[in-house]
């Protein structure tokens, strides 16, 4: 290796090194006023159902109603999950009737003006594919992808339903935002987007949410008037509202409503 290929290398790991201090400061900033009305951390610890879903999937039994007004649905995961998270309820989803497709962008890693893009572009074609509008389902920070898709694209969504996302009040009312600043590299209050999350999209938009969350403040996922045209409270985990009996039926019964 030449001197100038190895002050190169160098050069390149003092950046990793840097991005890594960087990162882990976002991780380790002190706001504990925006960190009010989170879900404690008996409610946190719950999350922990998740990992006995699979085990009780084979004994859920529940009716699927067969839908009057069949729909073209996106269904965007939450975040540092993809579509597998959410093959279980586009499934159910399917056996109602409907028809579901992927948001195309894979792992879901935070905000980024580039996954808006393909986002966008994902939407018209799925939109031009079956020459009709479409309605989003958005779990967590897919749910706040949903929206704002919405202000962008009226005229293309019949309606955004969003599952315990953390669209009002202080983004960090919640035990994972630190999580989040650490591996998309931002602050949740300065995405790298224009966006106002709490401001209601032009089309009908109908916001889950639970008190039993114990990853996003019940409040935040409900949202106050004017900021979502219904919020409907239902009894399930965070992970849960990908899952549970209680969440698909929700979901569907929403899709039924004019």
């Amino acid at each position: 290796m030449t001197k100038r290929e190895n002050l190169l290398d160098m050069s390149k790991s003092a950046l990793s090194e840097t991005e890594v201090a960087r990162r882990i400061a976002l991780a380790t900033e002190d706001y504990p006023d925006d960190e009010r009305g989170k879900p404690d951390l008996l409610r946190f610890m719950g999350e922990l159902d998740l990992l006995l879903e699979p085990a009780r999937r084979p004994f859920r039994r529940f009716q699927i109603p067969k839908t009057a007004r069949p729909q073209t649905i996106i269904v965007m995961p939450g975040f540092a999950t993809g579509p597998n998270r959410m093959r279980y309820m586009a499934r159910k989803l399917e056996q109602a009737g409907h028809r579901t497709k992927r948001w195309g962008l894979g792992r879901n890693w935070g905000v980024a003006e580039a996954s808006m893009d393909r986002l966008e572009a994902r939407l018209v074609d799925v939109c031009e594919r079956y020459d009709d509008r479409v309605a989003l389902l958005g779990w967590s920070l897919g749910g706040l992808y949903a929206r704002e898709l919405a202000k962008r694209h009226p005229d293309r969504i019949s309606k955004v339903i969003t599952m315990g996302s953390p669209f009002s009040g202080s983004p960090r009312a919640n035990n994972v935002w630190r999580a989040y600043q650490a591996i998309a590299g931002h602050r949740v209050d300065q995405p790298p987007i224009e966006a106002d999350v709490a401001a209601k999209p032009p089309v009908e938009t109908i916001a889950l949410w639970s008190p039993s969350d114990g990853c996003i403040a019940p409040r935040s996922a409900a949202g106050q008037p004017g900021e979502r045209d219904r919020a409907v409270a239902l009894r399930c985990t965070h992970a849960g509202f990908t899952y549970t009996a209680e969440s698909i039926l929700a979901v569907l019964a929403e899709l039924e409503r004019d």
